[in-house]
Formats: structure tokens, sequence, C-alpha cells
């Protein structure tokens, strides 16, 4: 999706509830004006990744261009925060677009539930027992059987998350490239996961009846925002 350069149109200003976010966007607002994010232009995000992925969820269906700048922690998502020569950084952006993930999953009782997740889709084991599970990638079952505390689909965005934590690869932001990460692996013992290019569907089915687990999409990256595009409007970074 393409962009125009933003040099003169209206900028909302939102912020997490740090302190170090309001207070920015108390001066970029005096600076720059500010105004509502459904009569804007463009969104300027202030905060961290977790608040831009909200931030993402919650302005998901709008067309509305998101520029993030860093008032958290890492940042991963976010632009280096200056107050000077706004207008001119927005205008010089590079559009990326992020491609979320899309969960189905069916319960033990057969209901259907679908949800979107920026970062990524985890398999979780909900009992004591290590779940048991198949792994198939557009219909071609890849992994007979994995054994351990469960798996996840990781976006390029979301390779810095909870994937690098369960020792998966960083995937460059813009790669076509979706990382299947196993969680605490039993069985295969030494499959540390696989990166592949972004396929259209694949599955994990456990044992019906034994070995609960559930799907998750972490709080941070769940759509509250109702339902969603498969493909969000485009993040501005920095060139």
């Amino acid at each position: 999706m393409a962009i125009e350069p933003v040099q003169h149109g209206a900028i909302a200003f939102i912020a997490s509830t740090t302190a170090d976010a309001t207070e920015a966007q108390a001066r970029l607002t005096k600076l720059y004006g500010g105004v509502d994010p459904e009569a804007a232009d463009i969104i300027v995000a202030l905060g961290g990744d977790g608040f831009m992925l909200q931030t993402l969820h919650r302005f998901m269906n709008s067309g509305k261009p998101i520029y993030g700048m860093n008032r958290g922690s890492v940042g991963f998502l976010m632009n280096e925060f200056r107050e000077d020569g706004l207008r001119e950084r927005l205008a010089a952006a590079v559009p990326s677009t992020l491609h979320p993930l899309r969960m189905d999953a069916h319960d033990a009782m057969g209901n259907e539930h679908r949800a979107f997740a920026i970062n990524e889709v985890s398999l979780f084991r909900q009992s004591y027992q290590t779940a048991k599970l198949r792994i198939s990638i557009d219909q071609q079952v890849r992994l007979e059987e994995l054994i351990g505390d469960g798996v996840l689909v990781s976006t390029p965005a979301g390779s810095t998350a909870y994937n690098l934590s369960a020792h998966g690869p960083i995937l460059p932001i813009h790669a076509p490239l979706l990382a299947l990460t196993p969680i605490s692996a039993f069985r295969p013992r030494h499959w540390r996961g696989a990166v592949d290019r972004r396929a259209r569907a694949g599955k994990a089915a456990g044992q019906r009846g034994r070995r609960p687990h559930r799907d998750q999409v972490r709080p941070k990256d769940r759509n509250q925002a109702g339902p969603a595009r498969q493909e969000p409007d485009p993040v501005r970074s920095r060139p």
C-alpha cells in the first residue's frame, strides 16, 4: 500500500501511561498541534513495543499510517525519539507493512475461535503433562510428533519477543519469513525450530481428549478492536 508523504497533515499524538510518554505527548502537542485520532492524517505513538502493538490493533482498519517513537525500553518497533523536525521525518519515512497472523482454533467442545496477532501465536500445554503435537504446513505434515511445552509461530515483528526468549531466530523486519519455534522441546531433543517463507496455512494438532493445550495470543498482542484485516496499515520507520 503506497503512502503519500505527510508534510502538512493533521497529527494525533497518543501515549502510553508512563511519565516519559505523557510528557513527550504534551511537548509535541504544544510544538505541532494535535487532533483526535479520528480526525488525524497520521498517528504518532509514544511508548514502547507493547504500546505500539496496542496502537496497531486499535487502528488496524483506519487506513491511517502510524509512526512510533520510543518512550519505552527496547523499542524494536519504534523510531528514535526526537522533538525537532518531526514533519520532515514523517515525510522522509519509509513505509513498512506488517502482516499479522490469523489464528483459527477448535476447542475440545468443537467450538471455533479466531484471533489476529502481530507478534506471535503460541500453542501451550494446559496440564502437568507435556504436549504431543503434529505440525503441518500447507496441508503437508512436517513434524509427526513434537513433545514439549508447546510451539509458537512468530512474525518478523515478534521475533525479538517471546520467540527470542524461546531461543528462536531474530528475523529482519521486512523478511517474508515466519519463525516456527518449539517451547521447551523434549523430543526431538535437539530441534530448535525452523524458518519458513510465509505459509498460507499451518496446523498444530494434539491428542483429542488427552494432554489438553491452549492456543494463545499474548495479552499485549490481542486484537481488542473487533475484526481485523490481514494486512494492517503501514508503520512509518525512519530511513
